[in-house]
């Protein structure tokens, strides 16, 4: 292999990993919004009880958080898929475990919606801050490699 070659692989490897670090910010940021709209519905929205269960499009804010959770399980895969292409080992497993974080957290939530149970809100909360602290490894395990210049 000449050099050449060696230095552009070595930087398309640090491309892809600088797309990863900004996709894994991106989800932080998505997650902390995700993360206080349903602290908003929690405080501000209607909650369901044992007797009553609520729609998921029930109210505005609700809506919103729904929406958003559906926009992030599509942003965490296609973080995924990108980790995967680069073959960083770090990153494809950071990403799966915030992926699946993100998908209990859904579920919490559509349990949540119908009876209110204290439990399916912890779920949430706790199913959020494991997706957050995935994403923050792969942004301290990313960190040099996209600003590294060939």
């Amino acid at each position: 292999m000449s050099t050449t070659t060696t230095r552009e692989t070595g930087r398309a490897g640090g491309q892809q990993a600088e797309r990863i670090g900004r996709a894994s910010f991106g989800l932080v940021m998505m997650l902390i919004i995700q993360f206080v709209l349903g602290t908003a519905y929690g405080l501000y929205g209607t909650a369901p009880t044992a007797r009553k269960s609520i729609g998921i499009f029930s109210s505005p804010l609700l809506a919103v958080h729904v929406v958003f959770g559906i926009l992030l399980i599509l942003a965490a895969i296609d973080l995924l898929v990108r980790a995967i292409r680069a073959k960083i080992q770090v990153a494809v497993i950071t990403s799966v475990t915030g992926l699946l974080s993100i998908i209990a957290a859904a579920a919490a939530g559509s349990a949540f919606t119908r009876d209110g149970a204290i439990g399916a809100s912890m779920g949430m909360a706790v199913a959020t801050a494991v997706a957050l602290a995935c994403y923050a490894i792969n942004l301290r395990a990313l960190g040099g490699r996209g600003s590294e210049r060939a």
